[in-house]
């Protein structure tokens, strides 16, 4: 699964990665939980014939998708990821798979393996290059009985690139930058037509730092938490996986 993860580009950086005509200022952000606002970008309306307008445009969402036939979100499990082999079979994810999937900007991502000690070491993943990826991700609007309206996602995953894997299993699916409008395109490009993006990154694309357990908490969000500490290099257990960090559960614009 991907549970936390950080996007320190400047708005002006991701915006031309990205192809967005402008973004609004915020700060970087080094520690995106579960429930917090999340950037997304997704096709909009196709610009007039001769116009030098993109057709994507940003917007925030809740990370925690909520399918837009559920009623009470009490009784509904918090959904921050979907898999990507079966997202187009399941009821929750396959309306979002054929009409609204999105690109998530990221700078990387954190994860857990648990050591045989039964402590977890975290790790900050992320590109060995630097600069700004972009996962796979569906949106989907939702709103409750009194008609208060939310946009919410989740991030697709695939399995664990070689390298990743003796961390977890599971790695957010990356979408190439050439791909970005094959992708976005829900209108022409059927989830069979893009399920060949939906792949894990190449091997050694991305880097694992071990950091400290400071990254656990939702309150640290400072680039404290992306420093390199003394990898536990005791082995994992074969049956062991690795425990989500529980989210915060309250709702902050960054």
């Amino acid at each position: 699964m991907c549970g936390r993860f950080s996007l320190l580009g400047t708005p002006e950086e991701i915006a031309a990665y990205l192809a967005l005509m402008e973004l609004e200022d915020f700060p970087p952000r080094f520690n995106i939980a579960p429930t917090q606002p999340i950037l997304m970008v997704v096709s909009g309306e196709t610009p007039p014939p001769g116009s030098n307008r993109s057709d994507r445009r940003a917007l925030l969402v809740r990370w925690g998708f909520i399918p837009g036939w559920v009623k009470n979100t009490a009784d509904y499990p918090l959904m921050i990821n979907a898999r990507s082999e079966t997202a187009i079979e399941k009821a929750s994810f396959k309306t979002a798979m054929r009409h609204r999937r999105a690109l998530i900007p990221a700078s990387g991502f954190y994860e857990w393996r648990r050591t045989g000690d039964k402590k977890s070491q975290a790790y900050w993943i992320r590109p060995r290059d630097g600069g700004i990826i972009a996962f796979a991700g569906l949106y989907e609007p939702w709103a409750n009985a009194e008609g208060s309206e939310m946009d919410t996602g989740a991030i697709l995953t695939t399995s664990a690139s070689e390298d990743i894997r003796s961390i977890h299993d599971r790695m957010p699916v990356v979408i190439e930058q050439k791909d970005f409008a094959r992708w976005l395109d829900c209108k022409t490009q059927e989830p069979r037509h893009v399920a060949d993006l939906m792949k894990p990154a190449q091997a050694d694309f991305f880097e694992a730092i071990p950091v400290s357990d400071k990254v656990n908490k939702v309150a640290n969000s400072g680039p404290d938490i992306q420093e390199r500490v003394l990898e536990n290099l005791n082995e994992p257990k074969k049956s062991a996986r690795t425990k989500p960090v529980e989210p915060d559960t309250q709702m902050k614009l960054f």
